[in-house]
C-alpha cells in the first residue's frame, strides 16, 4: 500500500502545480485590461442638439486616448472619422468608447454621420 500512495503523490503535486499555474495565468489575463486602461488618457465628448461639445479636443501627440462619447440626444448618432479610421454608433441617451492613437501631431476631423451638417468636430494632437 505504501508503494501505491508513493506513486500517486507526484501526480497530485503535478496536478496541483498545473492548477496553480492556470489560476495565476487567469488572474494575470484578467488584470491586463485594467493595466491597459491605467496608462490611457481619457477624454469625454458630449453630443447635444446634434452638435459635439467641445467641438475641438486637444490631446497629446503619440499617446493612446480613450474617448468617451456621451449622446444626450434622444436619437442615435454615429461617431465617424475617416482621418482616424473609427466609427461608433451611440444610442440616444447612451455612451460609447472609442480608442484612438497614438497620433502624429496634426488635426483629425470627425463628424456625426446621421447629422453631418451640424455634428462636426476635430481632434488636435500636439
Amino acid at each position: 500500500m505504501n508503494s501505491i500512495s508513493n506513486r500517486a503523490a507526484p501526480r497530485r503535486r503535478h496536478a496541483f502545480r498545473r492548477a496553480a499555474l492556470r489560476l495565476a495565468l487567469a488572474l494575470a489575463i484578467a488584470g491586463m485590461p485594467a493595466l491597459a486602461r491605467a496608462d490611457t488618457a481619457g477624454y469625454t465628448l458630449v453630443l447635444k442638439d446634434h452638435r459635439f461639445q467641445p467641438a475641438t479636443i486637444e490631446i497629446p501627440a503619440n499617446t493612446r486616448v480613450r474617448l468617451t462619447v456621451r449622446n444626450l440626444d434622444p436619437t442615435p448618432e454615429e461617431f465617424d472619422s475617416f482621418d482616424l479610421n473609427r466609427e461608433k454608433v451611440v444610442m440616444g441617451g447612451g455612451q460609447g468608447v472609442v480608442y484612438i492613437g497614438p497620433l502624429d501631431p496634426g488635426t483629425y476631423k470627425f463628424m456625426g454621420e446621421f447629422h453631418a451638417a451640424t455634428a462636426q468636430g476635430r481632434i488636435v494632437a500636439k
